[in-house]
């Protein structure tokens, strides 16, 4: 039995694209969702005699790109004709970057950049039949206005160690594109598509095993299990004694299984030459400055002042500075909140609940809780006014219906009770009276055992009470008796 423990070695490839008005190489307007074949002209379907012009505003997003990460930018950089023949490549060759691209090295959190270039998207196949594949299709057709699309690509080193860490890092560059504002990186629409590069070896080892790539996993959920079960796969085989087949696979997450599509194909199989059609690329300082002017703070930066500025905890920081939407809202919710007692941490907090409420997905922006009712509904919380239990109810209300805070719980009659005008002591001498063993742990000073105690006194005020008040009432009159 082999008994060898073994760890997964991950390297991502990350296609973009890009946000600009038109193609990467001729005029025809980008588009998603309109009739097939309505957005071509000759260059974009490679007829002869044609000639691609750069598009500039994809050169400046990916200038932006590559500063954001760090990256060194090629003073002069090539593009190169990239060959293969598959339908949706009218021109037999892709026009993309090879040895000479424009950014190179850099580092997104603990992962880094081995080169980000730039390229064209193909065109579109799609398959008519059950599985939606090529395989087993009864026909297929393409839709060319996808192709010529401006890409840049985003290629990782292997530092990625398990699929969460995968998926989770994607997350952070999908969120650093998203405040660039270089792409809409909507992964169900094909504007962000992944790939995963996955071997295995022997934990401890610094040689990389036989490496498999996963292809065009288009969401997170799928790019995890992807490669969860890739790792599986090939630590079965090597378990096993058997060796692993440099590959090309497809992940169906339907039934979870992987199946072959070809043999990985080396740089020297596409056949790459210089694009003699193009001239080099020079990226002078004036274009780099207009890039560098257009960089917001990022997210890694705005989760360390969230921090450092806020009092956040390093996790809840991140939590929410990784998703663009999120601390947008928080931060309108702690500027609403200021002045009132509404406390950042609070808010972060109450956030929490928000999201658990309106699903992890959903932009908080577009719900009917707006971030100045989060903050007063905080705010009240904070002062006492409600308590934390009635506080989940009232937000529920604004999660349905929206609204002022203070209104439905006036309402809903859903102020907290005081302990001489609204019997809350009288509520609190039942609940020891209904738990005498309880109440004389607690007078021995077994604090724990006031849990059943607080718990009666909220279920008869359904939620009213304050619970450090209620504690103070429970201690005080366990003493005096």
């Amino acid at each position: 039995m082999n008994a060898t423990e073994y760890e997964p070695v991950i390297g991502l490839e990350i296609h973009v694209q890009l946000s600009t008005r038109t193609k990467m190489f001729c005029g025809c307007e980008l588009s998603f969702g309109d009739p097939p074949n309505t957005h071509t002209c000759p260059v974009c379907l490679g007829l002869p005699g044609t000639l691609p012009v750069v598009n500039e505003r994809a050169i400046h997003y990916g200038l932006m790109i590559g500063l954001a990460l760090g990256c060194e930018i090629s003073e002069r950089s090539i593009f190169h004709r990239k060959n293969y023949f598959y339908p949706d490549l009218p021109k037999g060759y892709q026009i993309s970057q090879y040895d000479i691209p424009l950014c190179v090295g850099g580092r997104l959190g603990d992962v880094r950049i081995h080169r980000v270039h730039l390229e064209e998207d193909a065109a579109k196949l799609n398959h008519v039949g059950q599985s939606g594949r090529i395989h087993g299709s009864e026909r297929s057709w393409v839709d060319f206005n996808r192709g010529g699309t401006p890409l840049v690509e985003i290629v990782t080193e292997p530092d990625l160690r398990s699929a969460r860490a995968a998926s989770d890092w994607l997350k952070l560059l999908r969120t650093t594109l998203q405040r660039l504002a270089v792409s809409d990186v909507r992964m169900e629409q094909g504007s962000l598509r992944c790939d995963a590069n996955v071997s295995v070896r022997p934990a401890g080892s610094a040689e990389l095993g036989t490496k498999t790539e996963l292809k065009n996993m288009n969401s997170f959920a799928f790019i995890e299990r992807g490669i969860q079960a890739e790792i599986d796969r090939q630590t079965g085989l090597l378990r096993a004694g058997e060796p692993v087949v440099q590959e090309t696979l497809h992940f169906d997450p339907a039934s979870g299984r992987l199946t072959p599509l070809r043999s990985k194909e080396e740089a020297h199989d596409y056949r790459y030459f210089p694009e003699p059609d193009l001239v080099p690329l020079l990226a002078t300082p004036e274009m780099l400055a207009a890039a560098r002017a257009e960089i917001p703070e990022l997210p890694a930066d705005r989760a360390a002042r969230l921090e450092t500025e806020l009092a956040l905890s390093a996790e809840r920081a991140r939590e929410i500075a990784f998703r663009t939407e999120l601390a947008d809202y928080f931060e309108a919710a702690v500027a609403a909140g200021a002045g009132s007692g509404a406390e950042p941490v609070a808010i972060a907090n109450w956030i929490q609940q928000l999201v658990e409420r309106i699903g992890s997905d959903a932009d908080p922006a577009e719900s009917k809780v707006s971030p100045e009712a989060l903050a007063s509904l905080v705010s009240m919380v904070g002062a006492k006014q409600v308590s934390r239990d009635a506080g989940r109810e009232v937000l529920t209300q604004l999660v349905q219906d929206g609204g002022d805070p203070q209104e439905i719980v006036e309402r809903l009659g859903l102020g907290v009770l005081s302990a001489d005008e609204d019997g809350l002591a009288e509520i609190v001498a039942r609940a020891i009276a209904s738990d005498p063993a309880a109440a004389e742990q607690v007078r021995a000073g077994n604090m724990k055992a006031i849990g059943p105690l607080v718990g009666f006194v909220m279920r008869e005020t359904k939620g009213r009470a304050d619970g450090g008040e209620v504690t103070r009432m429970i201690r005080e009159l366990v003493q005096s008796g």
